[in-house]
């Protein structure tokens, strides 16, 4: 059995990871799971959260949100509708979209779009949690 398998990670606009790794968590919509080489192949739904990696033995983080994973044999293929390395992040921004969706959802009006505002809170604390990894 093979020590690595490749890793890709893309969005619709651009390819942010393809290298040999040696493990990674990926956020799926029903929990993380864990890759190792030789893992069982699947298919699943992307959720929002931390995708963590170690290549080269060094732990690498992104934010993503939405999207699929397929692991097979050798190989993982993340196509994520949104995508982020932890150095891209700006935290000041991140923080502010937090903020903001927290308080969407302390003063709920009548049209709020509470499964969209939560999204939203989501993806901010992904964002915040892998900048500050």
């Amino acid at each position: 059995m093979a020590d690595t398998f490749e890793l890709e990670i893309a969005t619709p606009e651009r390819l942010l990871v393809r290298e040999a790794v040696t493990e990674a968590q990926i956020p799926l919509e029903n929990g993380y799971i864990g890759v190792l080489p030789g893992h069982t192949p699947l298919l699943g739904e992307l959720g929002t959260g931390v995708l963590s990696y170690v290549a080269a033995g060094r732990r690498r983080e992104l934010a993503v949100s939405g999207g699929w994973a397929e692991v097979g044999e050798g190989y993982v293929i993340v196509l994520a509708d949104v995508a982020e390395n932890a150095d891209e992040i700006d935290l000041a921004r991140a923080e502010a979209a937090r903020k903001r969706a927290l308080d969407r959802l302390s003063r709920p009006a009548a049209d709020l779009d509470v499964a969209r505002a939560l999204q939203s809170l989501k993806k901010a604390q992904a964002r915040l949690e892998a900048a500050r990894r």
